[in-house]
């Protein structure tokens, strides 16, 4: 299986866990239970009361950076910064505080490095990094990094953000490789704790409800994705956690993608994504791929 082969899983990873978790996103656990059982098909729904296989911000705020970095043929914050303000005129069906607050704010100054605060530590920056690892891939260590803060300061300028972006990319990147699950924990997770505990992610409870803080996203989404041997398992567990669902699943499956491959993706999930969601992501990770 190729590096590319497993981009385009990544991506399609993305959408499904994304377009999966929207249906019981803000839910409990219980409140799932009672209401679908154990969740586990692309039917819409939820809050934003999406048609089956439809995707949240997201999806779209990775596929708008993802045309920024094809346009400049790399990473570019100005150019995010524009792509992301062009996706808010458009009224996407979702959008986060921050995300809001600072693209305001980039409108009104046309600086894309959003003020520092630690009060933006929300996972906004981390569910759209996958454009970066996939145009980023063999670079060196400090110019992916660059990458990655380039495009998360417009919105997210915090030091766990940074921190779990950063992870992430190179969790992805080891996976478009070849990498093990094994590898990718003691290489990258493990690191991170040890650098900030707050993302200990063993026996930790409230994890069953992840919000939309960093921190409580990753400790979701690397129990699930440490902890089961396949997308559909992997999918499954975070989602039905409720809290930030669309996201904790957004950001599992582009792992599990990277990891399993297209093979791990279950036809049902990839056969009731949005036909032109799935274009639009196999056709991007393609083009971001060529870029390395």
């Amino acid at each position: 299986m190729t590096s590319t082969d497993r981009a385009i899983a990544a991506y399609l990873g993305l959408a499904i866990g994304d377009a999966l978790g929207s249906t019981v996103e803000f839910m409990t656990p219980r409140e799932i239970v009672a209401q679908y059982g154990v969740h586990d098909t692309l039917c819409g729904g939820g809050w934003l009361h999406l048609k089956p296989g439809h995707v949240t911000d997201d999806t779209t705020m990775s596929l708008a950076l993802g045309d920024s970095i094809l346009r400049c043929g790399r990473v570019e914050a100005l150019a995010a910064a524009q792509a992301f303000d062009v996706w808010m005129h458009a009224k996407p069906v979702d959008i986060g505080n921050t995300v809001r607050r600072n693209l305001l704010q980039f409108r009104k100054t046309g600086n894309p490095e959003a003020p520092y605060s630690d009060h933006d530590a929300g996972n906004g920056a981390a569910m759209r990094v996958l454009p970066v690892a996939l145009a980023t891939l063999d670079q060196p260590e400090e110019s992916v990094r660059a990458a990655s803060r380039a495009q998360a300061h417009v919105t997210h300028h915090c030091a766990l953000s940074d921190a779990a972006c950063e992870c992430l990319i190179f969790m992805v990147q080891d996976a478009l490789r070849g990498a093990d699950k094994n590898h990718l924990l003691h290489t990258y997770a493990h690191p991170l704790v040890a650098q900030y505990p707050e993302f200990r992610f063993r026996a930790v409870r409230q994890s069953q409800n992840p919000s939309g803080y960093v921190v409580d996203t990753l400790q979701a989404v690397f129990q699930s994705f440490f902890d089961t041997d396949d997308m559909y398992d992997c999918l499954v567990d975070v989602v039905n956690r409720g809290g930030d669902a669309d996201t904790t699943g957004a950001i599992a499956g582009m792992l599990a993608g990277a990891l399993y491959g297209r093979g791990g993706i279950p036809d049902a999930w990839l056969g009731a994504l949005d036909a032109d969601t799935r274009r639009a992501c196999e056709t991007q990770a393609w083009a971001l791929s060529a870029l390395v």
